[in-house]
């Protein structure tokens, strides 16, 4: 069972429905237990760092969620914010992230002549894997694309932990994986039948 993780920030229904959609099973919680006996976990967010980590902290998830990653390697997925919350830390807040990825989240930045580009970045925009073995399989038609929403990008500390990247006035790790511990940059569950494919991917190979 797929346990999606509700700690109050994230479109949590539209991936629930899409889940539905492919054939998986998923439930929604916030119960420790039930994320404890999850056979994958799916961590979603939309909003602020500090709000996310201060959410994630009053649900008393923690340690949950560091069993489950660190300890049990169950596979994880991060979406939006839920994959930057997969850092040390963010330029929007203070607080520590989950420290589960090696590296900082920072701000859209643009000079030169890049500075009339809008942040947030808003938009389909075309994703490059460093491999197709694990959330990108079957996904190799050119026109494949996802939905973004952000205004600030993951750095990995280790190249190697970076599973994909995009452009957007400059070059950004768009998803990541370090093992069980995946990201996504955009939002599959708004990216029609390539975020079909990606939570299938999810569900069946990782």
């Amino acid at each position: 069972m797929i346990v999606i993780v509700d700690y109050g920030m994230g479109n949590i229904g539209s991936i629930l429905n899409m889940l539905k959609k492919i054939g998986h099973k998923a439930v929604i919680s916030s119960d420790p237990g039930a994320i404890l006996d999850a056979e994958k976990l799916i961590l979603p967010g939309v909003g602020s760092f500090d709000t996310g980590m201060r959410h994630l902290h009053d649900s008393k998830l923690l340690d949950a969620l560091n069993e489950k990653a660190l300890n049990l390697k169950t596979p994880i997925l991060g979406i939006c914010l839920g994959m930057q919350l997969l850092t040390e830390g963010s330029e929007e807040g203070d607080l520590p992230g989950l420290g589960w990825i090696p590296g900082e989240t920072i701000k859209f930045r643009f000079e030169g002549d890049n500075a009339k580009l809008k942040v947030p970045h808003m938009g389909w925009n075309g994703v490059t894997p460093a491999s197709r073995e694990t959330l990108f399989y079957n996904l190799e038609d050119p026109e494949t694309r996802f939905y973004f929403v952000h205004s600030y990008r993951v750095v990995c500390r280790n190249p190697e932990d970076a599973l994909a990247t995009t452009r957007y006035g400059v070059e950004f790790h768009s998803s990541v994986q370090r093992g069980n511990i995946m990201g996504t940059q955009f939002h599959p569950e708004k990216s029609h039948k390539f975020g079909m494919q990606l939570l299938r991917n999810f569900a069946e190979r990782c």
